[in-house]
């Protein structure tokens, strides 16, 4: 299903867990957010992207997958503001590495998730 959008087989077998969290979070986080933690799942699958912006990438993805919360995420509205933060000043620190192809995979998989859930 959802790893047929991966360009690297192998590399999406290798991150289920944060893959999975993401499909689930989609509907409640809302695209935007979706949107933007999918640019940075499928940079940190590009071997092109170095050590130190994949553990950027990693850090921030696990912010926004792990369920201690600054401003939890179960508050109307306001839930996913901070996790929204942390993304996009990821995406600043590691825009480089934010290539077409990531977002072509990143909107392939945003329209399958969202389609299915309308």
């Amino acid at each position: 299903m959802i790893q047929s959008h991966f360009g690297d087989q192998s590399s999406a077998r290798n991150q289920p867990g944060i893959i999975s969290k993401l499909a689930r979070l989609a509907k409640k986080a809302g695209r935007p957010v979706i949107e933007k933690a999918l640019f940075l799942f499928f940079a940190v699958q590009n071997p092109k992207t170095p050590a130190w912006a994949k553990r950027v990438i990693y850090g921030a993805l696990a912010y926004l997958v792990l369920p201690v919360d600054a401003i939890p995420d179960l508050m109307p509205i306001a839930g996913f503001t901070d996790d929204l933060g942390i993304i996009t000043a990821a995406l600043a620190t590691v825009s480089l590495y934010i290539t077409a192809e990531v977002k072509q995979q990143a909107r392939l998989t945003l329209d399958k998730w969202f389609e299915e859930r309308q």
